[in-house]
């Protein structure tokens, strides 16, 4: 958690956290941004105004369906269980990260394997 420091409006010094939602939605429009620039060209942030395959975090034509965390202490599988019932026809999967570091992506092996063998299919 990231607290920063303020001025009210006595003047008093105060101290508070930083909005996690707006650092959610920057994370969100960066990893957007990133996947257009790496082959899914039509990726946007999502409309976000309930859970659900309706609402994703990132709407793209990646083969997964996205949750987007940028948390410093991250419950994975609580992550994974929310992508998990938000996913749709799509497989799930939490693309995240701390401050400072690279982004990372977590998925069920099951869907990774699926993945590659109906690719591989596609390449022969």
């Amino acid at each position: 958690m990231r607290w920063v420091q303020s001025l009210n409006w006595w003047g008093k010094r105060s101290v508070g956290k930083i909005n996690s939602r707006s650092k959610g939605a920057r994370y969100e429009r960066e990893l957007a941004r990133y996947l257009s620039e790496n082959g899914f060209p039509d990726s946007r942030r999502g409309q976000q105004f309930s859970g659900g395959s309706d609402s994703p975090d990132v709407v793209s034509d990646f083969p997964f369906h996205i949750e987007a965390k940028h948390v410093q202490a991250l419950n994975l599988y609580a992550a994974m269980t929310q992508s998990i019932r938000d996913a749709g026809d799509k497989p799930p999967c939490v693309i995240h990260r701390k401050n400072n570091t690279e982004s990372m992506f977590t998925c069920r092996l099951s869907d990774l394997v699926a993945l590659l063998n109906k690719q591989q299919w596609k390449e022969d």
